[in-house]
């Protein structure tokens, strides 16, 4: 059977909502990981979040669109569970944005 063009919109609304529960869990797991190994962030997914919002006429603001995704307000998320990155963290995540920044520039 093949997936409807709503039943797709469903399926994919049901993963993200898993993904953002997994990324709730997964505190032990620093943003900047993510993004030096994936390419991205909890903070893009609410950049994400926000941008796709307001292309379909919503309007949500970015304090909004991280409390979101991270489940509570960003600072309180930081105080919690944000740690100092380390300098081989932040090397990753430079070479990482570099990346980013090159594939988007072939797109």
């Amino acid at each position: 059977m093949t997936a409807t063009d709503d039943k797709t919109t469903e399926i994919e609304a049901a993963v993200f909502r898993r993904l953002l529960d997994h990324l709730r869990t997964r505190t032990d797991v620093q943003n900047i990981d993510l993004m030096g190994w994936g390419g991205f962030c909890r903070n893009c997914l609410s950049n994400w979040y926000a941008e796709a919002a307001e292309e379909l006429g919503a309007d949500v603001a970015k304090d909004e669109a991280r409390e979101r995704i991270y489940g509570m307000p960003y600072d309180e998320y930081k105080e919690k569970y944000q740690m100092p990155a380390t300098d081989e963290q932040m090397r990753r995540m430079d070479i990482s944005v570099a990346k980013n920044k090159l594939a988007k520039a072939e797109e």
